[in-house]
């Protein structure tokens, strides 16, 4: 009898099996997709997000084993990054590509490719570090001003206001040249400058949930108003958010290349994207490609990666998009 039956989908994620020869339809009941399976779902179709994603892992696990095989006291990078050799650049214009050096040496003879590696770990630290920061003030700021309103509202908001007025990168050229140039510096300066986005995007998703009925339900059960935010309010409002993430750490990572190219940002012999463009981008002239070539792709790269991953995830996320 089952070879007689065809199937067709009805709607509600129902799956009606009807007969050729007249017979009743069956339904069978299908296990409705919870929200992240159904992003996960619509994100796998969009190719370059998956690419990002991708990249992303990639990148996040050379900077993690980067990081553990510091701290184990050994380097990931088949050379020390900072060893000078001068044999290995005549004249002092460095050595091309080769097999034991595959992207090339610098001007003091180091390897290019363990520069890179090392700074791959820096890059990940300042971009995921910088975007802690900024949501931990964020995630306290914005839901505390979207559910309470009124002054409380105006204040926070007045107070991003000032910070979305100033030019993003100078703010942070200003504040760094304040708090002095290195490593915890960058990452401090741009999460302490960057919540202000958070903020506001999660306080106009407090808006929207504040007086649904599991609010009112919680706040008649007795609970307190920091519980309702962070236990019931926060949670619902995070989608916007997660694309957020991807789109800041992107962000985060051109902004201390940019920072580190001008000379304020890693200091030497910390390597770092931006400060070895800097450094190698006077030896162009000299034909010495390769010095500027991999830590400008590596850098590209990255910061494609976060933004396509971001793009794709707002997309798949958006109820409007969703068929």
């Amino acid at each position: 009898m089952t070879d007689d039956l065809i199937g067709t989908q009805e709607p509600g994620g129902q799956e009606s099996i009807e007969p050729l020869a007249g017979e009743p339809a069956m339904i069978i009941s299908r296990q409705p997709l919870g929200l992240w399976s159904d992003v996960w779902r619509r994100l796998r179709r969009n190719k370059l997000a998956v690419v990002g994603l991708g990249i992303i892992i990639v990148f996040i696990t050379i900077g993690l084993a980067e990081s553990i095989s510091t701290a184990a006291g050994f380097n990931l990078a088949p050379y020390d990054p900072n060893a000078v050799n001068y044999e290995l650049s005549p004249e002092g214009l460095g050595s091309p590509p080769s097999w034991s050096h595959p992207f090339g040496t610098d001007y003091l003879g180091r390897d290019i490719f363990s520069r890179v590696l090392v700074a791959t770990r820096i890059s990940m630290l300042v971009g995921v570090i910088a975007v802690a920061i900024a949501l931990a003030i964020g995630l306290v700021l914005g839901p505390i001003a979207g559910y309470y309103g009124g002054a409380v509202d105006s204040v926070i908001m007045r107070t991003a206001d000032i910070f979305f007025a100033f030019p993003y990168i100078l703010f942070v050229l200003l504040l760094v040249t304040v708090l002095g140039g290195g490593f915890i510096n960058v990452f401090v300066a741009i999460g302490l400058l960057s919540w202000a986005v958070y903020a506001r995007l999660n306080r106009g998703s407090v808006l929207s949930v504040r007086r649904m009925e599991f609010v009112e339900a919680a706040r008649a059960q007795g609970a307190t108003d920091l519980r309702i935010i962070f236990r019931h309010v926060l949670p619902n409002t995070m989608a916007p958010v997660y694309v957020a993430i991807a789109m800041g750490v992107g962000g985060a990572i051109s902004t201390e290349a940019a920072l580190s190219f001008l000379g304020i940002g890693i200091q030497p012999p910390d390597a770092s994207w931006g400060k070895m463009i800097s450094d190698y981008l006077s030896y162009m002239a000299a034909g010495r490609w390769w010095m500027e070539l991999f830590p400008a792709l590596a850098l590209v790269i990255t910061v494609f990666g976060f933004i396509s991953f971001g793009n794709g995830l707002r997309d798949a996320t958006d109820p409007k998009l969703k068929e």
